[in-house]
């Protein structure tokens, strides 16, 4: 039987990720287990807006207001889930290709149980899963909840 003590949560901040929590959020409890709550920010602006000849003192200042965004992103959405206060969470911001990036979170922190949502805000057909859903479902090591 399946008992996990790490518990990985994707979020982009949509309502559907707001549902991917509350489940985590909710098996945690239940197994005193900790939750790891990852949003990935796209790790190729940099290259792209080189490209156009943008300032590298404004390419940063992008990237930091952008790093302070999901940040705050993060405590807004932890603050939805009173529950929330009753397991240990470790919000997380990581930057590059969201499956990715997902996939190296859940092999460096020894995650035994990936709780994602099967849509996020890129979802482009109710009925389909989603791009990151599916290849994380598709890579991943440890069992994945997907959620709807």
């Amino acid at each position: 039987m399946l008992k996990p003590t790490k518990i990985l949560v994707p979020t982009d901040f949509s309502e559907y990720s707001d549902k991917a929590l509350q489940q985590g959020i909710d098996i945690a409890r239940q197994y005193r287990a900790q939750v790891y709550l990852v949003h990935v920010t796209p790790g190729d602006f940099h290259r792209v807006v080189v490209d156009y000849a943008i300032p590298e003192e404004m390419i940063e200042s992008i990237e930091a207001k952008q790093q302070a965004i999901a940040t705050e992103s993060l405590k807004t959405q932890l603050a939805k889930f009173e529950k929330a206060r009753e397991v240990e969470v470790f919000p997380r911001i990581r930057k590059g290709i969201a499956h990715e990036e997902l996939l190296r979170e859940e092999k460096e922190k020894g995650i035994d149980l990936i709780v994602i949502a099967s849509l996020g805000r890129t979802g482009l057909a109710k009925y389909l899963i989603g791009s990151v859903a599916r290849n994380v479902l598709k890579n991943a090591v440890c069992p994945v909840l997907l959620t709807k």
